[in-house]
């Protein structure tokens, strides 16, 4: 049964992109579905639209990509990514605002620094120290929030094998470049099957929760792994950024407070590395950190620790009275000049990569292969090769 709100807030929530489907992007879906069940009016701002947009106003949520056409203000600001939560907190003076940190390292995690930001959450401790210990934000104002998978779409399967018999990459990192090949080799030997979803390899699906549960194992990590441990696979926390440990019931709640994310996975990519922790794999102890994971991390329980904050800011907001104007316009200038020193930065590299590139085009190299590939037969040679080599 949904829970019926005491009051119903108009939230607005911010996010970089709602064009793919990484994590942020789906915490913001399930968010806002979850806010509209309970009665809120969830409103969704980005930039960059895309398919979970359009999952989104198929529900019924407004999703938007000018702030001016909202004309009723909102309660709350809850702000993911700089800029976009910036331009919501600039839009509706007057708003207080929480801020969420998803990355340890992207730019656009930064916390905007504006006296009308009341909260500081991050969904897990990595973060909590990126906020607090890189950033200032005071030990008081910042708290962590785990993240979370929507229990009703992603349902229990049945008992897994003995031994694993099909494995999944779930990642948007995984391509030859990064970690499949390793995974590939690593799986091979243990005479597991593997199969691959990812943007990165053009497999992306748009309801993961009805292919999960046909995999034994799965390499993952943050709320990817949370969601094939919510079904009940083993997991092997592994991306791009490195390997972890299979998850198991000895050390969830420390993997589950990092959000199964980077500073868990300290270990090189490598097959020998991935092989050693297929072998830990114990189907039995698998279903307990499944059963222990969809008892604490549900989005329910989640909504009613988020709502719970939404109540506390809008209610200290109204109690200290309006922030002093000109310490906004402060905090504004300061961000507009974050923006420019970016931009400079950014000017820099790009003309950096292009000198870099005339270099190359330059090269004796790459200028006999042009004239190469300007022969017929040797143009249609290569182009040959190169489709053979993608298969």
């Amino acid at each position: 049964m949904p829970h019926l709100p005491c009051r119903s807030l108009k939230v607005l929530i911010t996010n970089i992109t709602l064009a793919t489907r990484t994590g942020t992007e789906v915490y913001v879906r399930d968010l806002a579905l979850g806010l509209l069940r309970r009665g809120h009016k969830p409103i969704v701002y980005s930039t960059h639209l895309g398919g979970i947009a359009r999952e989104l106003r198929a529900k019924t949520v407004p999703v938007l990509e000018d702030l001016t056409q909202v004309s009723a203000t909102p309660d709350i600001i809850h702000g993911h990514h700089l800029p976009e939560t910036m331009m919501a907190l600039l839009q509706f003076p007057g708003v207080p605002g929480i801020f969420f940190c998803h990355d340890w390292s992207a730019w656009h995690d930064v916390p905007p620094r504006f006296p009308r930001i009341l909260r500081y959450v991050a969904v897990d401790d990595t973060c909590l120290d990126r906020l607090i210990l890189e950033h200032g934000v005071a030990q008081e104002k910042a708290r962590v929030i785990l993240n979370f998978v929507d229990l009703e779409r992603f349902k229990p399967r049945g008992p897994l094998p003995e031994r694993p018999k099909r494995a999944l990459v779930f990642s948007n990192q995984a391509s030859e470049r990064t970690h499949l090949s390793a995974t590939r080799q690593a799986c091979s030997q243990a005479s597991i099957t593997l199969d691959i979803i990812g943007a990165s390899t053009g497999t992306s699906v748009t309801h993961p929760e009805e292919v999960l549960g046909h995999y034994d194992l799965v390499f993952a990590k943050g709320k990817s792994a949370l969601e094939a441990l919510s079904v009940g696979a083993a997991v092997i926390l592994c991306d791009a950024a490195g390997a972890g440990p299979m998850v198991t019931t000895a050390e969830l709640e420390r993997l589950r407070r990092l959000n199964f994310g980077i500073r868990a996975l300290q270990k090189p990519v490598r097959a020998d590395v991935l092989a050693e922790e297929i072998s830990r794999y114990n189907a039995e102890d698998s279903q307990e950190v499944s059963r222990k994971i969809r008892a604490s991390a549900g989005l329910e329980t989640a909504l009613d620790e988020l709502i719970a904050l939404y109540d506390e800011v809008t209610e200290e907001y109204k109690s200290t009275g309006p922030i002093d104007p000109e310490a906004e316009e402060r905090a504004a200038a300061s961000y507009i000049h974050q923006l420019a020193v970016k931009n400079q930065r950014l000017q820099s590299e790009n003309r950096q990569l292009r000198s870099e590139l005339e270099t190359v085009y330059d090269s004796p190299t790459l200028r006999l292969r042009n004239r190469l590939v300007n022969i017929p037969i040797m143009g249609s040679l290569m182009r040959s090769l190169a489709r053979l080599a993608a298969r």
